[in-house]
This record gives structure tokens, sequence and C-alpha cells, in this order.
């Protein structure tokens, strides 16, 4: 097995130079789906893409792919690749780093001047976290048929401006079909975004599954009234039936740990004024597991428990489920591509199961896939103070390289 190691400070500068777009005071960074941030961090990507020799194309999700041509390029590519967009208060790492893994690859083998028989690509996926159009991982997702074009672009943000819209606004509407397209094998890297490999002393996972999940909307309407003359017994105070779902949400995911997780991320309430009772109420559930027999357990939970609070507080309920992933097992091919690189690279690593959801996870229903994890510093991740290890960032990558040339040759 070629041991070929990356460069890790070019790497490292990569993603110090991308985090300063979108850059927070807290040394996190906000760069929001097809914001204008979006779209210079998109620019920056192509740019580089271009000066190391590649070819780019841009399909009509906006879904980004960088290529370094194969020995026969009649044969369909090996595919790395993550995603550029951030939660509002967003970390350096995630997302970026998988990209930014593709890009050193690519170098790495120029440096190298190593011709491989398939192509190699490094790929941007639009939206994954779907913090501003939800579900997240909309445009792998439409890649993989999972939803299909018109959803994909027809998805709003709170303002009510489309994903389309933006795309074309921000000049990433590409013309390439969405799908349609044969991987060799697909791999993400990324960090953990948990604590068990820093816990563990381990600097490589190796990723067998991933998580399922469920979101959830859900509005409750009652009626907004004066705080003070209205007495307590006669109220609709959809505030209330909320807080008591969010409290059952936070039950069922106790109820069935260790393996669990169930949060209430978003809220609004309406008029949202100190003396008015809160005559309406919007807000998101968050449902994992790895197991889908326990996912479908939560799910019941939560439904018969919605019903009963809005049928006891005599609140209208629109309850929608917008988005389920199943759980993922990669392909064990690929895996074990990854867990030879870690074994060749001489990285300590472990098998682990995604928490999170990835576009990984949407690519693997239509190409082998696997995952690589990296620690992050005390697990966290979504958050301004996420930060990872420059030798960790470049072991990731090794690994990376190694395995995408056991896939590739």
């Amino acid at each position: 097995m070629n041991n070929i190691t990356i460069n890790g400070e070019r790497l490292w500068d990569s993603l110090m130079q991308m985090a300063k777009i979108g850059a927070t005071a807290k040394g996190g960074v906000c760069r929001l789906a097809l914001t204008d941030l979006d779209r210079e961090g998109r620019d920056l990507f192509v740019s580089w893409c271009e000066d190391a020799g590649c070819t780019v194309t841009i399909d009509k999700m906006g879904n980004i792919f960088a290529r370094r041509p194969g020995t026969d390029n009649s044969l369909p590519p090996v595919v790395t690749g993550s995603h550029l967009d951030t939660q509002p208060t967003g970390g350096r790492f995630d997302g970026i780093y998988g990209v930014l893994c593709g890009l050193e690859v690519i170098r790495t083998l120029n440096d190298h001047n190593i011709q491989t028989l398939h192509p190699i690509e490094a790929s941007v996926w639009t939206n994954e976290e779907g913090s501003r159009f939800p579900p997240a991982m909309v445009a792998s997702g439409v890649f993989a048929g999972v939803f299909d074009l018109e959803y994909g672009l027809s998805r709003a943000d709170l303002d009510g401006k489309t994903m389309g819209e933006e795309l074309k606004r921000i000049g990433y509407d590409g013309a390439l079909e969405v799908g349609n397209r044969e991987f060799k094998a697909f791999f993400e890297t990324h960090i953990e975004q948990g604590p068990i490999l820093e816990n563990e002393h381990k600097t490589i996972g190796v990723v067998t599954d991933a998580q399922g999940q469920r979101w959830y909307e859900i509005t409750l309407t009652g009626q907004e009234a004066h705080a003070g003359p209205t007495p307590m017994a006669t109220r609709k105070d959809a505030l209330v039936g909320a807080a008591r779902i969010v409290e059952k949400v936070n039950q069922i995911g106790l109820a069935n740990a260790p393996l669990a997780c169930s949060t209430v991320g978003l809220m609004q309430v309406f008029p949202n004024s100190r003396n008015v009772i809160p005559g309406q109420v919007f807000f998101c559930v968050d449902f994992r597991h790895p197991e889908d027999a326990t996912l479908s357990s939560m799910d019941n939970t939560l439904r018969e428990y919605c019903d009963q609070v809005s049928t006891e507080l005599g609140l209208e309920m629109d309850f929608k489920e917008i988005w389920y992933s199943p759980p993922v097992p990669f392909n064990k091919a690929c895996v074990d591509s990854v867990r030879e690189a870690a074994k060749a690279s001489g990285y300590s690593h472990r098998d682990i199961v995604s928490g999170a959801g990835h576009d990984a996870c949407y690519i693997s229903r239509v190409a082998p896939t696997a995952m690589v994890f990296v620690p992050c510093e005390n697990g966290i991740s979504h958050n301004e103070s996420e930060n990872a290890e420059p030798a960790d960032i470049e072991a990731g990558c090794n690994v990376l390289i190694t395995a995408m040339l056991l896939q590739a040759n």
C-alpha cells in the first residue's frame, strides 16, 4: 500500500483562510447556505480547484464537482467532499474540513505526479445544515433521488426566499442535471462532533453506520388575550402547550438512552408580547437513534402526547414530520478501505457510529460510501468554540488519500 502523506500545513492554512469568510467575533463562522458569504466561499474553493488543474462543473442544486482526470476517464470517479454552509453560530471545521480534504488530496497527487486509474473528484453539497432551508442535506438528497428537483429548489427560508431563487442570485444555479452519475466510491471526512474519540485517545473514527433522524414542525394555536384580566382557567395558552411538549421531547430522549437524542432547537412565539397570552407557537423537534424500531417508538410517543396536550388545553395543532432519514449502514468495502488506511498510516482508531446526519448518508443510497472521523475538542460542534488539532486534521486527510487510492486503482 502506498503511504502518501498530504501537506498538513497547507491544509490547515486553507482551512484558516476559508474561516475568514463569515468569521465571527468569538472565533467561529456564520456562513449560511446561499448567502453572499456562501458564494464567496464557493468562489474561493472553485478558484483553488482550477489552480490545481481541475475541471469544475455545477449541477442544478448548486452541488460542485472538481475533477482530476484519471488514466481511464470512461471509469466512474472516486469522490470525496462535504459542505461549505455553517450554522448561525458555527465553527471552522464542520463540513468545510471534508471539502478541503478533497482539494488537498488532489494537490498532493499533483505534488507527487501520481496518476490514478479512476478520476478523482472533490465535491461541495448545497445546504447540508438545513439551518436556513430545512430539511438538512437537501441537495445531496436530490442527487440520491430522495427528493425531486422541484422540491429541492422550492425549499424556503423564514423570509420566504427559495433555494432556487437564491442559487440563481449568487450565480450557482448550474446546468448539470442532478444525479444520474455513477461514483466508484464516495468518502466524507469530518470532525466527530462528539467526545468519543477524544475521550478514548483515538485519532481516527472508522464510521460504520449513521443514526436515523426524524424532524418535525409543530404549530399550536390557542387564543391571544390580555395577561391581566383573563382568568387562568379560561386561557388557551399555546406556549403552555409547547412547554409541556418540549419537556416530553426531553423525556423521550432520556427514556431511550444512551443512544437516543431529542432536541427542540427552534421556537417562534406569536405575538411575542410581554403582556399578551401567546396565541400561537411554532417549534421544531429533532429525534435521532441508530435503530429504526426505537426511532419509530419515539415517533409514536411524541404523536400521542401532542394529541393529548392539544386536547386538554383546547389548542389546535398542525403536526408535520418534514424529514425522515433512516439509519445508514455504510459500504463494507469502503469502510474496510478506511480501516486499512488507518492501520497502514499507524494511527490509533476505532469503529464508530455517527450521531449526526451527513451528505454521505444520502450518497450511500446511490454509491458505495464511508466516512472518516477525527476528534474535536471536548466533542463540541455547531458552536463558535469548535476546535480540532492540526495533527488530527492532517491524520484524517492522510487516511482519506490512502483509502481513495485503494478504490481509485
